[in-house]
């Protein structure tokens, strides 16, 4: 097994890390671009978990491992360009990175 292949499940982690990331975002503010990021996420997860397949799976004879981190890179990009809303003016780089977006009017009425 080459390094390769944690290069792979970092990168495979971190497009995970995102989806959810933008999941919450669009649970909290409930805005258009985010929940389609959310649901964009999945197939961009999905293409990333075929290049880690890829990249585990390398054999002398046909060697996939560029191919699957490129797959995988292909899936970081494309998760990139989705377009979404400006959330964060201001706050804390902690607040960002986990996605504490501020709470939409409908869940402040609800009292949450």
């Amino acid at each position: 097994m080459s390094y390769l292949v944690y290069v792979a499940a970092f990168g495979c982690g971190v497009v995970f890390f995102l989806w959810i990331r933008d999941t919450r975002i669009f649970v909290r503010t409930v805005l258009p671009g985010y929940r389609s990021a959310a649901y964009r996420g999945v197939l961009y997860c999905a293409l990333s978990l075929l290049g880690l397949a890829l990249t585990y799976s390398s054999n002398p004879v046909f060697p996939t491992e560029l191919i699957g981190l490129g797959i995988i890179l292909a899936a970081l990009y494309l998760q990139g360009k989705v377009e979404r809303e400006k959330v964060f003016s201001d706050g804390d780089w902690w607040d960002r990175l986990a996605g504490k977006a501020p709470l939409s009017k409908k869940h402040r009425s609800r009292g949450n």
